[in-house]
């Protein structure tokens, strides 16, 4: 999903921005060191992509059976946790385009908010160059896992009602879904989410995925394929959406900071609850410099809405 201003045909150029749209590695809270650009372009070409099965400090469940490789989500309990809990939990989808990216870009979240005395969840979700899919086959995706995590609350602890949805950049796409009443084209009505999450954390979202949001750029269009604008979310968002923080660099080169303005401008007007929060100079993604100060602020937003255990408040 690169903006035209930054596609250049077959130049390098182009490559680094499309390689910089395809991953965000300083978006994950446990701050581990980001790969450079040249790095990221190499790995582009790495054609041994394989899908994540487990993570040491998780437990890994099948949201969809599908063949040949069924999707799995991976929950972190906090310490303490017991199935005869009801504690909040939250559902993050990692970024990359909807094109590549695994759940080890979102384990991160799980972690930091298992601190916090919630359950983590990160799930995998249907990639273009792992699964061959558009867009779409990702919205139904996420749609699906937070219906399974409410239908399985009790046995995962979880209060159904107290449910946060967070994702980064492409990832933040599909949370908005998981928000959404309509189930839009390629997405099952079964499959919805039958509660809305109780909040959603937004890191540089592309709320807006039509055309005209991106100046007509080919590869974007390509890229959804002619249902482009059946999952954009800022035209199909219900009247009433859950509280949510939102992150957005202003000088975001992969998803224009307008469009994050725009999204933010509907929800307010539809006397929605949106803390915006611009990075000044801010590309795509959470900078290091912000780690601590945007996981503050992100505690701080749950804490208002009364999404935190007591005890860690």
């Amino acid at each position: 999903m690169q903006p035209a201003l930054l596609f250049f045909g077959g130049s390098l150029a182009a490559l680094l921005a499309a390689s910089a749209f395809a991953q965000q590695p300083t978006n994950a809270p446990d701050g581990k060191p980001s790969k450079s650009a040249y790095q990221e372009l190499e790995s582009l070409f790495d054609a041994t992509s394989s899908t994540r099965t487990s993570f040491p400090d998780a437990q890994t469940l099948v949201y969809r059976d599908l063949k040949p490789e069924p999707l799995r989500m991976f929950v972190v309990k906090p310490d303490g946790w017991r199935t005869t809990d009801r504690r909040p939990a939250m559902i993050y989808f990692f970024g990359g385009g909807w094109t590549r990216g695994d759940p080890s870009k979102s384990i991160g979240w799980a972690r930091m908010v298992a601190k916090w005395g919630m359950i983590g969840i990160a799930p995998d979700y249907r990639t273009s160059e792992r699964f061959g899919t558009t867009p779409m086959e990702a919205v139904a995706d996420a749609r699906a896992a937070t219906r399974w995590v409410e239908d399985h609350a009790v046995e995962l602890g979880v209060d159904e009602n107290r449910i946060v949805v967070g994702g980064s950049s492409a990832g933040g796409h599909l949370a908005l879904w998981t928000a959404i009443a309509k189930a839009p084209v390629g997405s099952k009505p079964e499959e919805s989410p039958a509660i809305k999450p109780a909040a959603l954390v937004l890191i540089s979202a592309p709320g807006d995925t039509t055309p005209a949001a991106w100046d007509n750029n080919l590869r974007q269009i390509k890229r959804f394929g002619p249902h482009i604008g059946d999952v954009s979310p800022l035209q199909n968002l219900d009247t009433k959406m859950p509280p949510m923080i939102m992150f957005h660099g202003d000088a975001d080169p992969t998803v224009p900071y307008h469009l994050a303005v725009t999204l933010h401008d509907k929800l307010v007007a539809t006397s929605n609850t949106c803390e915006f929060i611009t990075i000044p100079g801010g590309g795509h993604g959470i900078p290091l410099e912000w780690k601590n100060k945007s996981r503050d602020l992100i505690k701080k937003f749950l804490e208002e809405q009364d999404l935190l255990p007591s005890s860690v408040k």
